[in-house]
């Protein structure tokens, strides 16, 4: 029996459930999860491998119109995915319309010759006759190869989605080994996981001004535990002390939130320290977004 092997891209506006389709199907957390949109800003590739088959995806930004440099080097992280894969995965949600975020990508999507596959997610949330009439609405378009409605969140339907990206797949080999689902370094992982929590934590504008960055990963002599230290960056002093909050306290949730992932991640007790930092307007500081791991160089 022939191997097949090859790259699936997810793409679509933020906040429509790609990260946690991406994570479903993986069946542990690779990328972070918000209610707030622009929560994923980097391409994170994970892996899905069966008997006959890999599939490498990609989960890549929300595709919107940016306002600073980070938000154009996301949308380029998106867009950039479209021709060196073998299938795209066009997500979109439970919305009755195509809006013109939506309208956007497929407009992108025209010019592509990559096969698409148009998932309607969150289905769960809107009755049959509502999820007929939207796929009569997207197979007009003439964009899509396929049309795959699903809930990601309850996980159903993800089977017939997997064998749908399947059929995409050329002959190859074995990209990566059977137990790896990640590309992504462990202080990558761990530092979006911190993100994670102050996304849950805080609001308002406060969360698109904020980086991780982790200045160390230690394991102690007896290997029992492993200590780590992380600096938040913000981009004004108000939000600095949003994100600490009164007497601490916002700051220490956040921190015993992200340790009790970070242990499950790493299978090991976690002691870590988390600072405060201001780095005023750094979205649009190319040698910081840079440092922080979002470079299109």
């Amino acid at each position: 029996m022939s191997f097949k092997s090859g790259f699936a891209s997810i793409i679509g506006r933020p906040n429509v459930g790609k990260s946690t389709l991406m994570n479903k199907i993986i069946g542990q957390k690779i990328a972070i999860m918000s209610d707030k949109p622009q929560t994923t800003r980097n391409k994170i590739q994970s892996v899905y491998t069966d008997k006959d088959f890999q599939i490498v995806f990609l989960d890549t930004p929300g595709i919107h119109k940016p306002k600073n440099k980070l938000g154009e080097y996301m949308v380029k992280v998106a867009t950039d995915t479209l021709n060196e894969v073998d299938v795209v995965l066009f997500v979109v949600d439970d919305s009755k319309d195509i809006g013109p975020g939506d309208r956007r990508i497929i407009e992108s999507l025209r010019k592509v010759k990559t096969p698409v596959v148009l998932v309607i997610n969150k289905i769960d949330k809107i009755s049959k006759e509502e999820l007929i009439t939207l796929i009569e609405k997207y197979s007009k378009e003439e964009v899509f190869d396929e049309i795959v409605p699903i809930s990601a969140l309850k996980e159903g339907n993800l089977n017939s989605l997997i064998n749908v990206i399947k059929k995409y797949l050329p002959n190859g080999p074995k990209y990566f080994p059977d137990d790896m689902i990640t590309d992504q370094p462990e202080r990558v992982l761990i530092s979006e996981l911190i993100r994670e929590k102050v996304l849950h934590y805080v609001h308002d504008e406060v969360p698109h001004g904020v980086a991780v960055e982790i200045e160390y990963i230690k394991s102690r002599e007896d290997n029992k535990i492993i200590d780590i230290s992380a600096i938040i960056y913000c981009e004004r002093d108000s939000h600095k002390g949003i994100i600490i909050g009164k007497n601490g306290k916002k700051l220490k949730g956040i921190g015993k939130s992200a340790r009790e992932d970070i242990e499950r991640l790493l299978g090991s007790k976690v002691y870590l320290q988390t600072w405060v930092k201001v780095k005023e307007n750094w979205r649009n500081l190319e040698n910081y977004i840079s440092n922080f791991g979002y470079s299109n160089k």
